[in-house]
């Protein structure tokens, strides 16, 4: 990891520019937040903005969700950056339900858009530009439930998955460009947003010994968004230059893996 120097990270990113999705709270304000420490550019996005977009931060409001809304955070990149050298894919999220099959059709479809096709279509729209200079890295941000699969998440689930698979895929095509694609998998992690999903999943699913949130982490505590934000910016720096079509599990120990 880079020194810490009057409390701050070494200036490693001077000169880069970034884009953040999902960046106006959790762990998403967090990787803003150290990549703006670390000396890069960062532009955000986020439905909305709130009060906890860190300060320094460029801001688009836009919905993800939709190709119009990835074209004007594309706009937007292009008007205030110029360009992109770092992209971090962290909007994502569902509603959980009382199982797999109640799980309506939109909201199935709604997640496929949020979790995997808001990625695949922000990368269709910078990462020429990456190629084009022939370097670059991106991030995609999955979820540790991947590894463990349970019916009132599945339609975040299946999205995240397929997430995975894509990113894995197009790192082998980008690869040759010198530009590098890795995913980062969260475990449980103290966020606004994820302490209201486990909110809503206890009320589905109350009972000692069943399917619901409580879980143990073997090093004791729940992630912190800077646990993720640290992985993140190893995996954009010049530190992780012979890394891509990565997943970098970061749990506690909660899923080893073998």
């Amino acid at each position: 990891m880079p020194t810490i120097e009057n409390g701050s990270r070494t200036r490693e990113f001077t000169g880069k520019r970034a884009l953040v999705t999902g960046g106006s709270r959790g762990i998403g304000a967090a990787v803003v937040r150290q990549l703006l420490d670390a000396g890069a550019e960062v532009l955000t996005t986020a439905r909305s903005a709130t009060s906890t977009v860190p300060e320094g931060a460029a801001f688009v409001a836009a919905d993800v969700r939709t190709r119009a809304g990835a074209e004007t955070v594309a706009a937007a990149v292009r008007e205030r950056l110029g360009g992109v050298d770092i992209l971090v894919h962290n909007a994502g999220g569902a509603r959980p339900h009382a199982g797999a099959l109640a799980i309506p059709d939109e909201e199935w479809q709604d997640a496929l858009e949020l979790n995997c096709l808001a990625s695949v279509r922000l990368d269709s729209l910078l990462a020429p530009g990456m190629r084009e200079r022939r370097s670059g890295a991106i991030v995609h941000v999955s979820s540790a439930a991947v590894l463990t699969p349970v019916g009132p998440f599945l339609h975040y689930v299946a999205a995240k998955a397929a997430l995975e698979t894509y990113s894995r895929g197009l790192s082998l095509e980008l690869a040759p460009s010198g530009v590098r694609v890795n995913t980062v998998t969260p475990g449980r992690v103290a966020t606004p947003g994820g302490e209201e999903t486990r909110e809503q999943w206890a009320r589905l699913d109350p009972a000692p010994g069943g399917t619901g949130p409580d879980a143990t982490v073997p090093l004791g505590r729940d992630g912190r968004p800077d646990d993720i934000a640290d992985a993140v910016l190893f995996l954009v720096s010049d530190r992780a230059g012979w890394l891509t079509g990565s997943n970098l599990v970061v749990d506690g120990g909660e899923f080893p893996r073998g």
